[in-house]
């Protein structure tokens, strides 16, 4: 005797859950992709901090560097007037 079974179908709770599970699974993903882009940004900020600091570094390098080609000009400036005071017989 032969018994019929019908082959059983996919009920709307079956669908409903792959639906969630799949919803899950994305989102266990995201999760993992967001604090991947936290550290990314704690990067960001330490080379952003880094680059203010030599940015500001710079900035000191060439006011001392205009400060010691003013310092060079003087210095010239004295020679010549030193040996102007020699000719004319000026004393200091």
């Amino acid at each position: 005797m032969a018994i019929n079974k019908k082959p059983k179908g996919t009920t709307l709770d079956d669908i409903a859950g792959m639906v969630q599970r799949g919803f899950q699974e994305v989102h266990e993903r995201f999760s993992g992709v967001d604090k991947r882009f936290d550290g990314v940004d704690d990067r960001f900020d330490g080379v952003e901090r880094r680059l203010g600091v030599l940015e500001k570094g710079q900035e000191e390098i060439k006011l001392r560097l205009d400060n010691v080609a003013y310092r060079f000009e003087l210095v010239e400036l004295q020679r010549r007037v030193e040996a102007l005071e020699k000719k004319v017989g000026a004393k200091r």
